[in-house]
């Protein structure tokens, strides 16, 4: 898998955000304000306008050039909904090689499976393209969708963190999970000097 080319799932299309993806993800965002809002920080009525969005990408597409992080969209197949957002994001390298996940999936497409199908390809482009050791996980104790989520997909509890994260106006305690490179041996640590396109 190249960092430049999408990927593809049996249901979905995975590929990095873009510039000219502003409409779409402010689409995303409207349909899914209520949805999101108690897992999210507290948003301001920009965020959701469509120079927002269009700032958002930009930024995206900043920190992917200097590998601070990589923001995908799982789309449909036909490559026009999106259907989920994720993000390899707090890239450190040096003898960390690790990064946080984040993640969140439209309200019409919970519980179908789509954002596992998806995840499971991602981390393993992650751990090979990006050379990641550690990829990390947190969630709020009462979301059992991202427990079981992470959970399958091969993420292991490692502690738990109070008052972790400001999600929507209050100092939230947090499960801390990850999920490590399962091959043996130390890697040398390779230079990243990635841009993007």
């Amino acid at each position: 898998m190249n960092l430049l080319h999408p990927i593809t799932t049996e249901r979905t299309l995975i590929r990095m955000v873009e510039p000219a993806d502003a409409s779409r993800l402010l689409r995303y965002r409207v349909h899914n304000r209520d949805h999101l809002a108690p897992w999210e920080p507290l948003r301001d009525t920009s965020y959701y306008t469509l120079a927002h969005c269009t700032q958002t990408l930009a930024d995206s597409r900043e920190a992917v050039r200097f590998d601070r992080a990589y923001p995908f969209f799982v789309l449909d197949l036909a490559g026009n909904e999106i259907m989920g957002c994720f993000t390899f994001a707090n890239v450190v390298r040096g003898a960390f090689q690790a990064c946080h996940l984040g993640y969140s999936i439209a309200v019409h497409r919970q519980g179908q499976g789509v954002m596992r199908e998806s995840l499971a390809v991602a981390l393993d482009w992650a751990f090979s393209e990006l050379d990641l050791h550690r990829i990390m996980a947190n969630y709020m104790p009462r979301n059992e969708r991202s427990a079981q989520l992470l959970q399958r997909l091969g993420f292991e509890e490692e502690g738990y963190a109070k008052r972790y994260l400001q999600i929507a106006g209050v100092w939230e305690d947090h499960v801390l999970t990850s999920r490590i490179r399962n091959d043996v041996g130390a890697h040398p640590v390779r230079d990243h000097g990635l841009s993007a396109p």
